[in-house]
């Protein structure tokens, strides 16, 4: 047990310490800056709307790392404080129904538990003392109960078996693991033989329930699900949760389903939508406890189908499709007070906007278009967001239900921006494969100078079915290349997202074509729209699918680019299927299995086109990247090296398929931009871009 820390005093936003201090000199934004920025997530809203409990992420440059606390503020901006102040990360607040206190998740103690803190005083105190670790948990309406996750061994009866058989596995001199089905590792973890439970815990003590028993699957679901995937029913009397029961058929199938189960476990959990084969996902309950609200697919083993938005009546009521008319991807989803309206987020024309819903009609309005919003909440009679874009990482904002009174509740890294130079964005469309409407984004130069040329980064996406659009991204920010001196252009191609579920769906078998195109053209109209771009200086690179295309690019337009950067990038799409982990991407992307639809994994290899390669080109890859495992990368570099063409290869022993440690992204970034700068002549005399 803690008992007090030290309690922070009223602070103006501008005045949140920071680590490393920003230069005082005005220069171009640059890797050092991007990690350095201080990161809002989580914003939560008390009971009576009244406060926002939050977090923010600091950079410890000299542990390599990035280290979390919780900060409290009123709804309306005011009186903002440091709640926690530990070496350990304090995350995932959650309000106490007193309005006092805030739950908060910390490995303080040695081991990742629920603790809490007093938001007059700042005491702090242990709220759980598992003996396992504690992934994520909620809380339920009268503060009386939490559900959390954690990851135990089936065959164990309590929490404390778990505990014993990992410290005995600690001392064996055997390592060895036997499997008999997949998973056997997913996206940078190998399965050691653990689901992610949940458990309900009294707050005031109390034996720990699996609500869960007798289910042979996670929740929240691995790799990237959250607490927004359970949650407790009104009454407190049951659980409702997210899960993929899908036994031997877990790694080719995307049916997650809804459960409920009684909080003393005294029955088994109910399936509640076994007859959707799709994704059902992120349960959440209106305030007046009539409706259970939930986003669902219709196309099995389809990860980019459209989300829609479905209430059924709780808790044995019909269910509702309220979003059928609607050609976006539900996100987040909250509710007001009245129960009338969600608010969400979606993908939505290079922006991911935030939308109202109304749920008796199913109408749709914009309440915030630019930017890119997350983590909406209710506060009395406003919305509260999260909202970064080219300009600026995420702040707090909050706005009328109407989309009115736009305004930023905190400025946390004001005093950066203002000693950094950023590049001024602009979007425009062209007419691409088939004749349909594209979207672009370019990002000028930093210092601009209509009257020079500048060299061209040409971003490309990753997914397929996402969009590199208006935010302040922390691995594939343009600003970073617009402050080396470069114009950062980037398409969101055929299968990018927020664009309509056609639009999205169209990359299925097509993956070198129009995709392919679609660059070929926006690549094409940029420089002809912008005259001060040097289109015989250009570099081209990519991630993950991004990667792949770097890699297509190479033998299917090698005599376009200076140079390329392919990082986690397929080699072989056929082989890439019998190494990965999620079967059912590959399987639904290239229609089907290699052995059963082989022409779907040959209509776009890039291994096919090695022998036109020409193009100098860095390759990047993290070992664990289970997603794309690394010999996709090295067989990458062995055909370039072989082919003797001028190559690199920066490798990164403990990264998975991003890259996150501060040190590796400065690395990462410095590697990548003097490659760049290498093949494009950025920096020479003749009409290059300052640096």
């Amino acid at each position: 047990m803690r008992g007090r820390v030290a309690f922070v005093c009223l602070l103006a936003a501008s005045m949140i310490p920071s680590l490393h201090a920003a230069p005082a000199e005005p220069h171009p934004f640059n890797v050092r800056d991007l990690i350095a920025m201080d990161r809002l997530s989580e914003p939560v809203v008390s009971a009576d709307g009244s406060h926002l409990a939050f977090t923010i992420s600091s950079l410890d440059l000299d542990a390599n790392r990035r280290r979390s606390d919780i900060w409290v503020m009123r709804a309306d901006g005011g009186e903002l404080r440091r709640l926690t102040s530990d070496p350990a990360n304090d995350t995932s607040p959650a309000w106490h129904r007193d309005g006092r206190h805030v739950f908060f998740l910390s490995s303080r103690s040695g081991s990742a538990q629920v603790w809490r803190v007093d938001v007059t005083t700042g005491e702090t105190s242990q709220v759980t003392t598992l003996p396992v670790d504690i992934g994520a948990f909620r809380v339920s309406l009268d503060s009386a109960s939490l559900v959390v996750s954690a990851d135990v061994f089936l065959d164990c009866d309590t929490l404390a078996c778990t505990s014993e058989r990992l410290a005995a596995r600690e001392k064996a001199k055997a390592t060895g693991q036997v499997y008999d089905r997949l998973f056997v590792r997913h996206w940078d973890s190998w399965s050691d033989g653990r689901r992610a439970h949940l458990f309900v815990v009294p707050v005031s003590g109390g034996t720990p329930v699996d609500v869960m028993k007798g289910l042979d699957a996670d929740a929240p679901s691995k790799p990237f699900g959250g607490s927004d995937e359970f949650t407790f029913t009104p009454d407190g009397s049951a659980v409702v949760f997210t899960a993929r029961d899908a036994g031997r058929e877990e790694a080719w199938s995307t049916n997650l389903d809804l459960f409920v189960a009684p909080a003393d476990g005294r029955a088994a959990a109910k399936n509640l939508t076994a007859a959707n084969k799709a994704t059902d996902t992120t349960p959440s309950f209106s305030p007046d406890g009539k409706w259970l609200a939930y986003a669902s697919m219709q196309r099995p083993t389809y990860e980019a189908d459209r989300l829609r938005l479905i209430v059924r009546a709780w808790p044995d009521g019909p269910e509702r499709v309220v979003t059928g008319a609607w050609d976006r991807s539900v996100g987040e989803i909250v509710w007001s007070a009245d129960s009338r309206t969600v608010y969400t987020t979606a993908d939505n024309l290079g922006h991911k906007s935030l939308f109202a819903i109304d749920v008796p009609t199913g109408a749709v309005r914009t309440i915030v278009k630019d930017g890119h919003i997350s983590s909406p909440a209710v506060a009395a009679d406003r919305v509260v967001f999260l909202r970064d874009h080219f300009r600026s990482p995420a702040e707090i904002h909050s706005a009328r239900a109407d989309g009115t009174d736009v305004t930023a509740l905190t400025t946390v890294n004001r005093d950066r921006l203002e000693v950094v130079k950023l590049g001024e964005p602009e979007q425009f469309t062209f007419q691409g494969a088939n004749g349909d409407t594209v979207s672009a984004w370019v990002v000028k130069p930093v210092d601009f100078d209509p009257a020079k040329k500048y060299p061209i980064a040409f971003l490309i996406h990753g997914g397929p079915q996402q969009s590199l659009g208006n935010n302040f991204h922390y691995r594939w920010n343009p600003q970073t290349y617009a402050g080396a001196g470069y114009a950062a252009v980037m398409v969101d191609f055929h299968g990018s997202t927020g664009y309509g579920q056609a639009f999205t769906d169209a990359i299925r078998s097509d993956w070198g074509g129009k995709p392919l195109i679609d660059l070929q053209k926006g690549l094409d109209a940029a420089i002809a729209k912008y005259p001060w771009m040097d289109g015989s200086r250009a570099a081209a690179l990519g991630a993950s699918y991004g990667g792949f295309m770097v890699n297509w690019i190479a033998g299917n337009w090698p005599d376009r680019f200076r140079c390329l950067v392919s990082h986690d990038g397929n080699l072989d799409e056929r082989f890439a299927y019998f190494a990965t982990e999620e079967l059912w991407f590959p399987e639904w992307e290239h229609g089907g299995t290699p052995w059963d639809h082989p022409a779907g994994y040959a209509s776009a290899n890039p291994i096919d086109h090695v022998g036109k390669w020409k193009t100098p080109m860095l390759v990047v890859h993290g070992a664990r990247d289970y997603r794309i495992p690394y010999a996709q990368g090295l067989a990458t570099f062995t055909a370039l090296q072989r082919r003797g063409i001028p190559s690199k290869l920066l490798f990164f022993p403990e990264e998975n398929h991003w890259v996150l440690k501060p040190a590796n992204s400065v690395l990462w970034h410095d590697t990548v931009v003097t490659w760049l700068n290498q093949w494009t002549g950025a920096g020479d005399a003749q009409g290059s871009a300052p640096r």
